[in-house]
């Protein structure tokens, strides 16, 4: 099992922690309710020092990463960009965000369940291009916090100051007496916030500090049912090497590109699944259960729970496209009871981002 480098300040907090992907990671501290209702109406932390960052570095390090994903990353210096990573058949290995530090500088965050994976493809990819750059897996030197609410914004910048010109999906490097940072306005929970990139020693010294302040620490459940509330997609449950973009709501990373990873297989395949947003007014869709349309089994929920926010149990499943077409009346299987499902077309709630 392992540990990031604030796991000791998790239990100083009494947190409860669980194995999540190998790591003992705290799941909650207070109550789940608690702290998603301070994420959508004030600022709570987030230790995910667990995901994995690697570095491109060199004169063609963006040509690289453009070839890499299917979204486009010929964007400005100082900006982020969210894409699937495919294999050759055009199948999803994983979903990442991309920031463009400089031309010649790119970071890349990939999932902790991923790392080693991650890293071994993009590796192979790099190892038979003539791209003119270098990768690095530096995933052990960082820690990460994720600071979102409608107040992050104030309080970090009460903390570290110069953040004000960094807008959403955008990253900057700050240096100050606090030590150094990468700091981009992103986050998983579709409130307004930032993810703080740093070495152990200062994320430490921030996570204290952020403490101090009174912003409520959160954990990876509270977390999960955030990014379940704005519909965003979490590898191993709406993402697989299964399923192509087109699978799984995510035609608009595909761009219109000479040439990526996966382009030519992608380019020939035909969608077979869709993603569907559901909530019921009673009971908590879980993720497994059946999704039927007319009787017929159609799909399974993805992710399941209930939102604090809304008060009624949310999904989101993968259908059939080919029983499904026209479709907006599903039910819900729960424990051999059929319930009835309401279909949504938006997220089921609108954070600062959604």
């Amino acid at each position: 099992m392992m540990k990031t480098s604030l796991y000791d300040k998790h239990v100083g907090l009494n947190a409860k922690i669980v194995d999540f992907a190998g790591w003992e990671m705290p799941i909650s501290y207070s109550s789940l309710k608690e702290e998603i209702l301070e994420v959508r109406n004030g600022c709570g932390a987030f230790d995910v020092s667990h995901m994995g960052e690697f570095f491109i570095e060199g004169a063609e390090a963006c040509d690289f990463m453009d070839h890499l994903i299917p979204n486009d990353f010929q964007v400005a210096n100082g900006k982020a960009v969210y894409s699937p990573l495919l294999n050759h058949d055009g199948k999803i290995i994983d979903d990442l965000i991309a920031y463009k530090l400089s031309d010649e500088l790119v970071m890349i965050c990939v999932n902790a369940s991923n790392i080693e994976k991650d890293w071994t493809w993009i590796s192979s990819i790099h190892k038979k291009s003539n791209f003119d750059c270098k990768i690095f897996n530096r995933s052990n030197d960082y820690s990460l916090i994720a600071i979102q609410g409608p107040k992050s914004e104030s309080i970090l910048k009460e903390q570290l100051g110069e953040i004000e010109d960094l807008d959403y999906y955008g990253i900057k490097k700050l240096e100050n007496s606090h030590g150094s940072f990468i700091i981009a306005r992103t986050g998983y929970t579709g409130e307004d916030g930032f993810e703080v990139f740093g070495n152990h020693e200062v994320i430490n010294s921030l996570w204290d500090r952020l403490m101090s302040a009174g912003v409520l620490p959160c954990g990876l459940g509270a977390r999960d049912t955030l990014r379940v509330e704005v519909c965003y997609p979490l590898y191993g449950h709406e993402l697989s090497e299964d399923l192509t973009p087109y699978d799984c709501s995510l035609k608009w990373t595909v761009k219109s590109k000479v040439d990526y990873v996966g382009k030519k297989a992608l380019d020939e395949s035909t969608p077979k699944y869709k993603l569907i947003k559901i909530s019921l007014e009673k009971g908590i869709p879980r993720e497994g259960y059946k999704v039927m349309s007319n009787g017929e089994e159609v799909g399974i929920v993805t992710s399941g729970t209930m939102s604090p926010v809304i008060s009624k149990g949310i999904a989101l499943a993968r259908v059939e496209r080919s029983k499904t077409e026209g479709v907006k009346s599903y039910q819900v299987e729960i424990r051999g009871k059929t319930y009835e499902a309401n279909y949504h077309t938006k997220p089921f709630i609108s954070g600062g981002h959604i």
